[in-house]
């Protein structure tokens, strides 16, 4: 709030008055607005119109001024306190009132985020690669759906067509989407996976302009999703190895290759009963035809397909490889690992997205096999002391307590031939395969040299 001056001349005489006005914003930007004329304001100083500005505010205001003032500017606060009141009356004549506590929502829809994945869909260039591979404009507009629900709000093909109705996406899009139903979802998701090479390599290539991704490692690994029903349509749902631990459903094994970032390479679908050992072949061949080979990649697998045929597949497709060793693998190490000096720790940092993150320490010692083929990284995590630890205390509580049960039946005669009885010993064996010795020697003493020779 600040006195502005205005001149007009009138007849030949010109004539100054000074206004009270405060700033206000509007759609054409700061404006002016009149609080009360405050005349001529002759012959005070300009210097005093700052501070009858400020008694001027502070009167509107509510406030009481602690200093003294003249007779004429208590007059001028007095008749702009009372214009301003009056102006305020008038302005809230036109005003509408409105009960917050009866206020409802009606059709509430989902703006910002789908805004926010729309913007990010057009400047990846998403909707040019699905032209490309000769998609239709109905067809990419259901699949930047698709992508923005996983994104956003992932659901179910049923629910999805609920969820398009409570977000903005008919408006972003400019498209009604009233009468979508999950049977176009179906289909569309048909039609996206028989381009699914193509679109794979495009989003690759883009992946790697964009973030300068290093090829110099490949992380493959499977799993598996089950369907209900016989699905008698689908030639590769198969009843097998079930990770969701539904094996009376069928399923399919799919598998994934992803770069050291994260980001996926290439994707397959394998039939339900494939084990995971059979499929690094194929899988290397899909990467090959997708995206071309890595120079000097390594690729990394799980303990469970790091059999000699599929490590010798992936030498000669001119990879490396990098596997975990099998438990029997490590015993001639362990006196490396005892061994204090030689160990290099490896730094982790946290993530800078979370910062109450704390990354387990990981220390590393290099080593040599025993033909000195390969080569060895010995490793120690406090993760896995506590998880090797952990499997250890639960033998020993477990282990007693089967022994005493398999010694029980033999005693008791449920157990009678020999067969039977080793046929039991093998069982537990296999549960606890570090104390086999002791659990026939334990079966020995409880059963007599009878049954067990």
């Amino acid at each position: 709030m600040f006195i502005k001056r205005t001149q007009r001349t009138l007849r030949g005489k010109t004539y100054t008055n000074h206004l009270l006005v405060e700033s206000v914003a509007t759609e054409r930007g700061p404006r002016h607005r009149v609080i009360c004329s405050l005349g001529s304001l002759g012959p005070a100083p300009k210097a005093q119109w700052l501070k009858l500005a400020h008694h001027l505010q502070d009167s509107l205001g509510g406030q009481e001024s602690f200093l003294e003032h003249s007779a004429e500017e208590q007059a001028l606060v007095q008749k702009a306190t009372l214009a301003a009141k009056g102006k305020k009356e008038r302005d809230a004549g036109n005003d509408i009132c409105i009960d917050l506590e009866k206020v409802e929502v009606e059709e509430a829809r989902q703006a910002g985020t789908v805004h926010v994945g729309h913007q990010i869909w057009q400047r990846l260039g998403l909707d040019q690669i699905l032209a490309e591979v000769g998609f239709s404009h109905k067809t990419r507009l259901l699949t930047q759906v698709m992508t923005l629900n996983r994104l956003i709000e992932p659901s179910s093909e049923l629910a999805m067509s609920e969820w398009v109705t409570r977000s903005a996406l008919s408006d972003i899009l400019k498209e009604d989407f009233s009468q979508l139903n999950e049977d176009r979802l179906y289909r569309n998701m048909d039609r996206l996976y028989s381009k699914r090479s193509p679109i794979e390599a495009a989003l690759c290539a883009k992946e790697k302009s964009l973030f300068s991704l290093q090829e110099s490692i490949l992380l493959y690994d499977l799993t598996s999703t089950y369907f209900e029903g016989l699905c008698l349509s689908n030639p590769k749902a198969k009843r097998g190895y079930s990770r969701d631990s539904r094996p009376d459903c069928k399923q399919v094994v799919v598998g994934l290759v992803l770069d050291a970032e994260g980001f996926p390479r290439a994707h397959e679908i394998f039939a339900g009963n494939r084990s995971d050992s059979t499929t690094v072949a194929d899988m290397l061949a899909v990467l090959q035809k997708r995206v071309g080979k890595s120079k000097d990649a390594t690729v990394v697998v799980d303990r469970g397909m790091a059999n000699p045929e599929n490590l010798a597949t992936i030498q000669a497709a001119g990879y490396h490889w990098l596997v975990a060793a099998a438990q029997p693998e490590r015993v001639c190490y362990f006196d490396q690992y005892e061994e204090q000096t030689g160990w290099q720790e490896i730094v982790r940092e946290p993530s800078p997205r979370n910062e109450g993150q704390r990354k387990v320490r990981v220390l590393v010692k290099p080593a040599e096999s025993p033909d000195g083929s390969q080569s060895i990284a010995l490793c120690w995590s406090e993760g896995r002391t506590q998880k090797d630890r952990a499997i250890r205390q639960k033998h020993e509580v477990r282990f007693p307590a089967d022994t005493e049960k398999l010694a029980k039946r033999i005693a008791l005669g449920r157990l009678r031939t020999t067969a039977k009885i080793y046929e039991a010993i093998g069982r537990l064996k296999e549960r606890y395969p570090p104390r086999g010795s002791l659990l026939s020697a334990c079966l020995r003493r409880a059963a007599g040299p009878t049954l067990l020779p």
